[in-house]
């Protein structure tokens, strides 16, 4: 089904459209009351931004890169670290395991039965 849209000439709708679909005629009023919010979810942007690359120095360079972000990091190559701080990360690196809580189970004595006339109907 085709849509066409013709300017339209009358009193009273200031920079309105005509909106045909098929064989109905509409008026559409545009201002700025109609309008729609929508963000792009695209793959690949068309365009490339400045981005600071920080390296496993702490040296940063301005590169150019295809997604808008401030920072990028790169990976620490764990070879070239001295032992004490290579254990550090791995260290942090680690799952850490969460504690078990141990619930308590209570014994009680309450009887369902002694309470049953209170709401049973008489």
């Amino acid at each position: 089904m085709a849509v066409h849209t013709q300017p339209c000439s009358g009193s009273g709708s200031a920079g309105g459209f005509f909106l045909l679909k098929g064989s109905f005629l509409s008026a559409v009023t545009l201002s700025s009351n109609r309008t729609s919010v929508v963000r792009c979810g695209r793959q690949k942007y068309e365009r490339q931004y400045l981005v600071l690359l920080v390296r496993p120095d702490g040296s940063t360079v301005s590169i150019r890169y295809q997604e808008p972000r401030r920072l990028l990091l790169m990976p620490v190559n764990l070879l070239t670290l001295p032992e004490e701080e290579r254990r550090a990360r791995q260290k942090r690196r680690e799952v850490k395991k969460t504690k078990t809580q141990t619930v308590d189970l209570y014994e009680d004595d309450f009887k369902v039965d002694s309470y049953s006339h209170l709401w049973k109907k008489k």
